[in-house]
C-alpha cells in the first residue's frame, strides 16, 4: 500500500453488525452506512432475446460472493491497467453470501448483499469482490448457477447451467446515470456489483457486428446439445459436448460478467 503525503493509515479490526464480520482501514472518526448491492439488470429480471433469436427467461441466477471490498483510491483506479489499488480507506466484508439475482418481479430493485454501519466517510470510487463455489444451498459447489427457459420457433428448453470456476473482480468507479459511493457522516451510500448476462448470450437488440454479439456464445450451441427439451450441464460437461471453439468462447466471456454499472473490471479466473 502506498502512503499518501502526511497521511498515517491506522488499521482497525471491527465487527460488522449486519451479516458477517469485516475490517476497516481508517484514521477517521466520522462514519456512515455503506451498502453493497448485486444487480443482474433487466436481462435477468425481465428476460431478453439472444443474438441468435432465443427468448431467454430466468427462474434463478445464483451467485456466491465474498471478499466484497469498497475502496477510496488516490489516484483513481484504472481496471484496464491491472495494477494494484492504491487506497486511503478500505472496507472488507469477508463472509460468503449466495444471492439469487432473479428474485423479485420484473421491476425488482438490485439486491442488498451486505452493509456496514461504520464505514469511514468519503468517496468509495473502487470496488472488488470474488465469486466462489457455494458451500451449501441450491448452488452448492458452483459459483454461478443459471436456471431458466429458452424458446424459439415453437421449441422450448429448460436449462440449468452451472459454473464451478472462481472469479475475482476489481472495478473502478461505478458508471451509470448517477455517480455512487459518496458517503457523508451519519448518512447512507451504496456500491453496486453488476452482472451483464448479455455478454454470454448476446442481445438481439444490439447490432450483429457489435463486439458484444461478436464475442458472445449465444444460445444455439447450447440448444444443439439439449436432449428432450432439457439441458443440465456444468463446465466439465460443456467442455466435453460443445465444439472446442464454442467452449473457448464461453470460457473467455464468463470472466467479463462483472461490472460496476457500465464500468469495466479487471478479472481473474482461479
Amino acid at each position: 500500500m502506498k502512503k499518501l503525503p502526511g497521511l498515517v493509515i491506522l488499521i482497525v479490526l471491527a465487527s460488522v453488525i449486519f451479516a458477517g464480520c469485516g475490517s476497516v482501514t481508517s484514521q477517521q472518526t466520522e462514519k456512515g452506512t455503506l451498502r453493497f448491492y448485486a444487480n443482474g439488470e433487466d436481462f435477468v429480471r425481465q428476460g431478453f432475446v439472444s443474438k441468435d433469436g432465443w427468448s431467454i427467461s430466468f427462474n434463478h441466477v445464483y451467485v456466491t460472493l465474498t471478499e466484497i471490498t469498497g475502496y477510496q483510491t488516490d489516484p483513481p483506479y484504472d481496471p484496464h491497467s491491472g495494477s494494484e489499488i492504491q487506497y486511503t480507506h478500505i472496507l472488507a466484508l469477508d463472509k460468503a453470501r449466495t444471492v439469487d439475482l432473479a428474485q423479485g418481479g420484473e421491476d425488482a430493485l438490485p439486491i442488498l448483499v451486505v452493509e456496514s454501519p461504520s464505514a469511514p466517510v468519503g468517496h468509495y470510487n473502487a470496488l472488488a469482490w470474488k465469486m466462489i463455489p457455494a458451500a451449501d444451498g441450491p448452488s452448492a459447489g458452483y459459483s454461478l448457477v443459471m436456471v431458466g427457459q429458452a424458446e424459439k420457433n415453437g421449441r422450448s428448453i429448460d436449462f440449468t447451467i452451472k459454473v464451478e470456476k472462481e472469479f475475482a473482480y476489481t472495478c473502478g468507479e461505478y458508471v451509470g446515470d448517477e455517480r455512487k459511493g459518496f458517503l457523508d457522516q451519519d448518512s447512507v451510500a451504496d456500491l453496486e456489483m453488476t452482472f451483464h448476462f448479455d455478454h454470454v448470450f448476446g442481445d438481439a437488440d444490439t447490432p450483429p457486428d457489435d463486439a458484444l454479439n461478436a464475442n458472445a456464445l449465444g444460445f444455439e450451441p447450447l440448444a444443439e446439445i439439449a436432449e428432450g427439451g432439457s439441458l443440465n450441464v456444468d463446465m466439465a460437461v460443456l467442455q466435453a459436448r460443445l465444439s472446442a471453439q464454442d467452449y473457448q468462447t464461453l470460457a473467455d466471456i464468463l470472466p467479463t460478467l462483472g461490472h460496476a454499472g457500465e464500468g469495466h473490471c479487471h478479472s481473474e479466473v482461479h
